[in-house]
């Protein structure tokens, strides 16, 4: 406690414990603050903004020679954005971190709700649905990357199931998770539009008992093992000469097992 005569140190007499030395030798891939909740805007493709809170990871290469990083400055360039962070300036926030805590690399995660308005099929009545997004980026002195993924709630309903009973087939809730590194922007509509589009049936916030109906039907009609979930989103993705590298993975929760089913593709164009 200070006394009544004495003065407290300034910044510059306060020591910098985190930049001093460190002989061990022993370089750190990544070092930083994990779980930092920050409001975000997301522009959707009708040109709208939305307004939702992400979870930040933020993380910087630590060299060898130094004791630690300075945790405080990641909270600070989060801060100095306030609510004008966005998709679009991630890159820059990536390269501001980087170059704030004089690191060779740095590695952000931004994941947040993503907000769409759905109308049954039948009745066309109204609600949202939300999707899972996670941007995911990485710069360095000479490059940078960013990766996008997105998580498609969906229904699956087993081919094997509808073939051998007389009457019914089991279904279930699953989840297709895309990561996509692209060369040009993709709409995140657009991932989630071709997972839906190649499940047995898209899901929906609210249904009447017709739209019920339809989704049983729909599902029933158009069976689907997690092998063909990933095969038949790939072969879209394949076509789309944007995507440099994606991973395609379906997790089934199954309905009459207690675990789930689960398949993976992985894909380079250059490869």
């Amino acid at each position: 406690m200070l006394e009544a005569n004495d003065v407290a140190p300034t910044g510059a007499e306060i020591a910098d414990v985190q930049g001093s030395p460190d002989t061990r030798n022993i370089t750190i891939d990544k070092v930083g603050v994990k779980d930092l909740r920050h409001p975000v805007r997301i522009q959707d493709r009708n040109g709208l903004e939305q307004h939702t809170v992400a979870t930040f990871s933020m993380y910087v290469e630590l060299p060898h020679n130094f004791k630690g990083t300075h945790m405080s400055r990641f909270v600070e360039i989060l801060s100095r954005h306030e609510r004008e962070i966005s998709v679009r300036s991630f890159r820059s926030i990536l390269q501001e971190t980087r170059d704030h805590l004089d690191a060779g690399t740095s590695h952000i995660e931004m994941s947040f709700p993503f907000f769409l308005e759905k109308s049954a099929p039948v009745t066309g009545v109204k609600s949202l649905m939300d999707y899972q997004v996670t941007f995911i980026g990485e710069g360095a002195e000479d490059a940078s990357s960013t990766e996008v993924r997105v998580v498609v709630p969906v229904t699956s309903l087993c081919p094997c199931s509808k073939k051998i009973s007389d009457y019914g087939a089991h279904n279930q809730r699953s989840h297709v998770t895309v990561s996509i590194r692209a060369k040009a922007f993709i709409w995140i509509e657009e991932i989630i539009d071709i997972v839906e589009q190649e499940a047995s049936c898209e899901l929906y916030g609210l249904l009447k008992r017709p739209d019920e109906k339809y989704v049983t039907e729909r599902a029933y009609d158009n069976p689907k093992f997690v092998e063909d979930m990933v095969r038949d989103v790939a072969s879209r993705l394949n076509q789309d000469e944007r995507i440099e590298r994606y991973v395609i993975e379906a997790e089934n929760f199954e309905s009459i097992h207690n675990h789930s089913a689960y398949a993976q593709i992985t894909f380079n164009r250059d490869s």
